[in-house]
């Protein structure tokens, strides 16, 4: 009996959107303390670890994503406020911005250029068909303009939102040492690499370096996304054009 109760008890609470919510905090707060006590160790990125352990508690607990959906939408809400957020420590950047227009604006150009065509020849080189290209070429666009470009492009928005967020979460986890390794001391330099190809995820990274850093990748995410958008569509109507 005492068994019975407790099914019904997990299964009124499964489908409660409050438990999708504190599981997703709990998760979060949990990774972060344990990122914090570990040093900063690049793999216990809290993002990653969340992800991990979310993923896992799903799939154990049988919660079809919609359900869990439908509470953690509240977090998803708060994106959006936190975006325009990030215009607080950018304006506080502005007069450096001013005097860097022009060197910002080339490695951004660069960066996308780069990003772009090694993008589409891994794919190709790994014998990835024509609609997995067109739906990766924008992995590295934070995703609701991701997925916005690779239906533009003739891909798959779902696929390519799922390739830009382990970009950014991979981007996230090496983005710092690599920069380190390189020896790149300067923060708006980390910020503007992060944020290029790491979008809103590596953001949050940055911000964990300093507020200059997590100013530029801001500024990197915007800019590459508004790029993108418009290039993009053109380039990969040069690069792979419509058979038939």
């Amino acid at each position: 009996m005492q068994a019975l109760e407790l099914d019904a008890l997990w299964v009124y609470l499964s489908g409660s959107p409050l438990v999708a919510l504190a599981l997703t905090l709990a998760c979060y707060l949990a990774a972060s303390a344990l990122f914090e006590r570990s040093g900063r160790f690049p793999l216990l990125n809290p993002v990653l670890v969340s992800v991990i352990v979310l993923v896992g508690v799903l799939r154990l607990a049988d919660i079809p994503y919609a359900d869990y959906f439908d509470g953690a939408q509240f977090v998803h809400f708060l994106l959006g406020p936190a975006t325009v957020a990030l215009a607080l420590p950018l304006y506080r950047e502005l007069p450096v911005l001013r005097r860097h227009l022009v060197p910002i604006g080339i490695a951004l150009c660069a960066g996308l250029f780069v990003t772009l065509a090694s993008t589409l020849l891994i794919a190709r080189l790994s014998g990835l068909d024509d609609i997995v290209q067109r739906s990766i070429a924008a992995k590295s666009v934070t995703a609701p303009v991701a997925m916005g470009i690779a239906e533009r492009l003739g891909g798959v928005p779902s696929l390519t939102a799922v390739f830009a967020i382990l970009t950014g979460v991979f981007g996230a986890v090496v983005a710092v040492p690599l920069l380190s390794l390189l020896r790149v001391r300067d923060d708006a330099a980390k910020g503007l690499a992060i944020g290029l190809v790491a979008h809103g995820i590596g953001t949050a990274r940055a911000l964990g370096i300093s507020e200059r850093a997590g100013a530029y990748s801001g500024l990197a995410m915007a800019l590459s996304a508004t790029i993108s958008a418009v290039v993009l569509p053109i380039a990969i109507g040069v690069l792979m054009p419509a058979s038939g």
